[in-house]
């Protein structure tokens, strides 16, 4: 596959799928095999099993976990896939629906070989403890 926007939007489409198919494998495919995620600046999600590892701790939080596709931007090898996380939590039994955005930086395969993950942690924990 070509690194181009269309194909670089056509694989956000299919990534924000794979979070909602419930599968940590499908999620992981999208990375290069030693692709990284950082979530808000924590430590690097290193490898395909780390990142597979992340989702499914996630599925864990919400059983019920559905990412939806907000808009894509793209430069070059760059793009900024903004995306909404909804469903209930597990332990809370609170509802969340959270924004947050991740920066690629996209392979020849249209792979992400780096990933800086962003999202309103207080407004997260708010919504999972239940408070307005």
């Amino acid at each position: 596959m070509t690194l181009t926007p269309e194909a670089i939007r056509d694989m956000a489409s299919r990534y924000a799928k794979a979070w909602s198919s419930h599968s940590p494998d499908a999620v992981a495919c999208f990375y290069e095999p030693e692709g990284l995620i950082t979530i808000n600046n924590g430590d690097p999600i290193v490898g395909r099993a780390a990142i597979a590892d992340m989702a499914l701790n996630f599925y864990r939080a919400f059983p019920n976990l559905l990412v939806h596709l907000d808009d894509i931007r793209t430069s070059g090898r760059d793009a900024i896939f903004v995306w909404t996380l909804e469903g209930r939590h597990s332990e809370t039994g609170n509802d969340v629906r959270v924004g947050g955005w991740e920066e690629w930086q996209l392979s020849d395969n249209v792979l992400v070989s780096q990933s800086r993950g962003h999202f309103d942690v207080a407004d997260y924990d708010r919504q999972i403890a239940g408070r307005t």
